[in-house]
């Protein structure tokens, strides 16, 4: 049986060297992602009868915080491929189930282009799939297609003709699919997060995953994409506190009134460093809590143990659980790559050492949903007894 997390981490002793080369110089990870393809690591949440590990939500989250740490932008970009397995195996039928959750545990990865930057609000899908003739087409356009140019399958969420919607799962070389490396955020800069066109692409009916229920069915899938971004924070901020800790060591320099001779005994450094400590370490803490929640759910409905109200309420303390620990990672990740610079000073500002990737990361990530309504979520929740919205952002 394979050890996904002791494969993580030994996968993250190779994507952390040149990191902070690859997002100075905008050089996508094509090679780290290889080397998660190969390693099998796609495969840690597909069920075991299908090839995989079935790990836990827990040791998914663990896994995201270390790859996280060495390189976020690699995290990032496989984040769309452990979305993609949770769905497949709720709402996918036994034979997309199989072909493509077996795909997975032979070295498939896969990417997810869903969001689309037309529309009133957010999560407005356009893309259509339609009829032309006797055969089934899409065409549209997305956005944040994360992880899309190093997948080798693509879930691409569109609307049938009757307003209904669905995924279509899709090999990345199917004709009609284009993918531009156009993504020019100022963090989180490699995960390819840019643009696919969608020009009449033939699509065949097994391969199109009906979704609409599941806007009025409460699921786990929200809180468990939602664990995975407060896994990478966590990640973005422990190498931010890995990188002051270093420099308080070995680049800082003490101030004349200190009284010291070395930066590692100047008191405010160590209170920092400390803050620090335990500003990532709490918010690390709150979100492994979280996700014994959210395996609990997740178990709970894919075993179909309860039904009715009881998993509802089940799903319901997930998603808030999951709320709360994105509120602590997001406020930890950014209070400590900003505090990164009270440790080293001006000259931690040189751009040879690229410390404000750490920041911009964050920042970048962070703005991914708004936290705002995690806060009114959880008041709701703890004063109303309301649940949150049944969407994919809870």
């Amino acid at each position: 049986m394979t050890d996904y997390l002791a494969l993580a981490n030994e996968l993250a002793t190779h994507i952390q060297p040149g990191a902070a080369e690859r997002d100075a110089r905008r050089i996508l990870p094509h090679e780290q992602l290889d080397l998660i393809r190969e390693s099998g690591l796609g495969a840690a949440r597909v069920p075991v009868e299908l090839g995989g590990g079935d790990v836990s939500q827990l040791d998914v989250a663990r896994i995201f915080i270390t790859l996280a740490k060495a390189d976020p932008s690699v995290a990032q970009a496989l984040f769309p491929h452990f979305a993609t397995v949770e769905h497949l195996r709720l709402i996918a039928n036994e034979e997309q189930q199989r072909r493509y959750l077996g795909a997975f545990a032979e070295r498939q990865l896969s990417s997810g282009a869903i969001a689309e930057r037309s529309g009133k609000f957010r999560g407005e899908i356009h893309t259509r799939l339609e009829r032309d003739g006797d055969r089934l087409v899409l065409n549209g356009s997305k956005f944040y297609s994360t992880g899309c140019l190093f997948a080798d399958l693509l879930k691409i969420q569109a609307v049938d003709e009757a307003g209904n919607a669905v995924y279509v799962m899709l090999p990345a070389d199917t004709p009609g699919i284009t993918l531009l490396d156009d993504w020019d955020g100022m963090g989180q800069r490699i995960t390819a997060s840019g643009t696919t066109l969608l020009k009449d692409v033939p699509v065949l009916p097994e391969q199109v995953i009906p979704l609409a229920q599941w806007y009025q069915r409460r699921n786990y899938i929200g809180a468990s994409a939602q664990l995975i971004h407060c896994a990478i924070d966590i990640g973005i901020g422990l190498a931010a506190l890995d990188d002051a800790v270093q420099w308080s060591r070995t680049g800082a320099r003490p101030v004349r009134e200190s009284g010291v001779d070395q930066a590692r005994n100047d008191p405010y450094i160590l209170h920092t460093v400390g803050d620090l400590s335990a500003a990532i370490h709490g918010a690390e803490a709150l979100v492994e809590k979280a996700a014994l929640t959210v395996d609990l759910a997740a178990r709970t409905q894919l075993q179909g143990l309860l039904e009715g109200e009881e998993l509802d309420a089940l799903l319901a303390r997930s998603s808030i659980a999951v709320a709360e620990a994105k509120i602590a990672s997001t406020r930890a990740a950014l209070h400590v790559c900003e505090r990164l610079y009270e440790v080293g000073g001006a000259a931690t500002t040189q751009s040879r050492y690229n410390f404000d990737r750490h920041w911009r990361n964050a920042r970048t990530h962070t703005t991914h949903d708004a936290v705002a309504y995690k806060y009114k979520a959880i008041g709701d929740y703890l004063v109303n007894g309301n649940y949150p919205p049944i969407a994919f952002t809870y």
